[in-house]
């Protein structure tokens, strides 16, 4: 019982609960369409102008590195020419005073090409293949002189004795942690002509030095780094990653280089990075830049704000939004609660007018309406005998023996000749439109269903008689659902078909439905022969007054028209000989409702 209350009283509820649903399904989808293409937006703009601006920033640092680059390369050759330093690094035997004099030349001699590299805290160390050695600071490399000849660094340097090379020290000679990575440039020291190498020039910077070159340019989210071939870390703000093997952003790094692209999307550690990349040829390293798609997104755009932003606009809107429909379906709820007391048959149960001027202005039409429809009743009761009579008639003319003989002998031919699929097609037609005209005793069907009955029967006659002449439809698409009466427009058709194209060896034929203001308009137009008549005439009493009335069904249809639609509304025909006809049916849309389907 309390279900079915409740069901009674949401049944008055309808309107509001579709104007409130649709309401709020589409601002749920407005708010998320709109989250999503801002999210997608902001997106693509941050790609774009993170690919634009940190290239930029890449040129920067690429530049500022090679001016470093460029200082250790004139040093190293300003070195290697030296005399004072080469006999230093290739004399045998030094006496005590010797010794002293020549650790002091070549400690003058140091000074001197360090100061090429006075704006970069570098530390250089020399040592000779005679055992010698000096470096102009040794507070953080080398830890100790021992195994130094041996160092990967010093071998690496003498197999490519002409080439700059640069390496990153993590630990001590003899295997103790730095205190901080440095990152070592080495020399080979060679006789010009000969070639022969006499020692090994090295120049030491605190990788928490070099990195200043572009540590400026990073942030949380985007880092650099600098690989060399082996795809070591040799340099990078994020200090977990010196030292360490990144293989799968060297080939990154590769794959820019080789596609010669600005930027590449890749999904590395678990996250989308944006991975710029570019090849420093002096230092023979890789610099990389990835850029944690999220975090600088989130950078950009704070998402969790938005989304709440957006929620709470949504809840706002949908607060009004029902705040609004209730008031404006208030009173339509009441008065259609009224309107459902008015018990069947019984036209004299009149509404109480209430509520806002709109529904105060329904009702008293309502109660109009029951004062017109209880005089209408009275006199519809004295013309119904005669409507009966006319439908009756309109239904029997429409399909004549003839229509149906000569369309089954057609079908015969086409069995004969083997044609069966035309055949079957023109049977199904010949069915259903006898089902819509004679077994349909409905007075109102749809545009629809009318479009449907002549395509049928336009389908029968090409079978017939060819297809010389075309019947084209131009319907508006708000008028399909719309009720007019029963074959108002076939009768047109067929006396189109039949007497509108004498002489002529094909022709068109032109079907238009519309709605113009307060009416709905139906037109057919053919290009035959035509005779003379202008809208302004009314219709001949006598159907064999021209070629056009001498078919069946015409007089009935306007008859029919101003029986249920009274004066003004029927049939209007305007006709030139050699220009064609066409022919007008006006039927207030006010009556046209939609049928509904039982």
């Amino acid at each position: 019982m309390r279900l079915k209350r409740i069901a009674e009283k949401l049944k008055y509820h309808n309107l509001f609960i579709k104007m409130f649903s649709i309401t709020l399904v589409s601002i749920i989808t407005v708010a998320v369409l709109t989250w999503f293409v801002m999210i997608r937006i902001s997106e693509q703009v941050f790609m774009d102008t993170f690919s634009i601006t940190n290239g930029k920033i890449m040129t920067q640092i690429q530049t500022s590195a090679e001016a470093m680059n460029y200082a250790v390369s004139m040093t190293a050759s300003n070195a290697n020419i030296s005399g004072e330093i080469k006999r230093f690094l290739t004399r045998g035997q030094f006496t005590t005073i010797e010794a002293l004099s020549s650790h002091y030349k070549v400690t003058q001699e140091m000074k001197r090409l360090q100061s090429t590299l006075a704006s970069y805290p570098i530390a250089m160390v020399v040592i000779g293949n005679n055992g010698n050695r000096h470096a102009t600071d040794t507070t953080f490399w080398p830890p100790t002189y021992k195994g130094l000849n041996e160092h990967f660094i010093t071998e690496q340097t003498i197999q490519s004795p002409r080439k700059l090379h640069y390496h990153i020290d993590m630990s001590t000679l003899d295997g103790q942690q730095n205190e901080q990575a440095v990152i070592v440039a080495s020399k080979a020291m060679y006789e010009q002509l000969s070639g022969e190498i006499y020692g090994v020039l090295y120049f030491a910077i605190k990788e928490a030095e070099f990195k200043k070159n572009y540590s400026g340019f990073t942030s949380e989210g985007n880092d650099v780094l600098l690989l060399n071939r082996s795809g070591i870390v040799v340099s990078s703000n994020v200090t977990s990653k010196l030292g360490t093997t990144e293989q799968e952003l060297l080939d990154y790094a590769k794959q820019i280089e080789q596609q010669g692209e600005k930027y590449i999307n890749v999904d590395w550690q678990g996250k989308q990075y944006l991975i710029l990349s570019t090849y420093l040829p002096t230092y023979d390293l890789y610099l990389v830049n990835t850029i944690d798609k999220r975090v600088a997104l989130s950078q950009m755009l704070d998402v969790k704000t938005l989304t709440l932003i957006i929620a709470a606009i949504v809840f706002i809107s949908l607060i009004i939004v029902f705040i609004v429909s209730r008031r404006i379906t208030r009173s339509l709820t009441l008065l259609a609660r009224q309107m459902s007391r008015v018990t069947k048959r019984n036209f004299g149960n009149y509404i109480v007018v209430s509520g806002s001027n709109e529904i105060k202005e329904v009702g008293k039409a309502y109660n109009l309406m029951l004062d017109e429809l209880n005089e209408y009743i009275a006199e519809l009761l004295k013309s119904q005998k005669e409507q009966r009579n006319a439908e009756l008639s309109a239904l029997q003319m429409q399909i004549n023996p003839h229509f149906l003989y000569n369309t089954l002998a057609s079908v015969k031919i086409l069995v004969q000749q083997g044609n069966k699929d035309k055949a079957t097609a023109t049977i199904n037609a010949l069915i259903e439109l006898l089902q819509n005209t004679i077994g349909n005793a409905s007075e109102m069907i749809t545009v629809k269903q009318e479009l449907v009955n002549l395509k049928n029967y336009v389908f029968i006659n090409h079978v017939r008689y060819g297809e010389q002449i075309k019947v084209n439809y131009f319907i508006d698409e708000q008028c399909y659902d719309f009720a007019i009466p029963k074959l108002i427009i076939q009768p047109f058709i067929e006396n189109a078909f039949f007497h509108a194209f004498r002489g002529q060896a094909d022709g068109y034929i032109y079907v238009m439905i519309s709605r113009e203001g307060s009416n709905l308009v139906c037109e057919i137009v053919d290009d035959g022969v035509g005779f003379d008549m202008d809208w302004n005439e009314s219709m001949p009493a006598s159907k064999n007054s021209s070629h056009f009335f001498s078919g069946i069904g015409i007089r009935n249809v306007n008859d029919r028209l101003e029986l249920l639609y009274g004066e003004g509304y029927g049939v209007q025909i305007h006709s030139s000989k050699g220009e064609g006809t066409r022919i007008k049916l006006l039927i207030p849309v006010s009556v046209s409702k939609e049928i509904t389907k039982t």
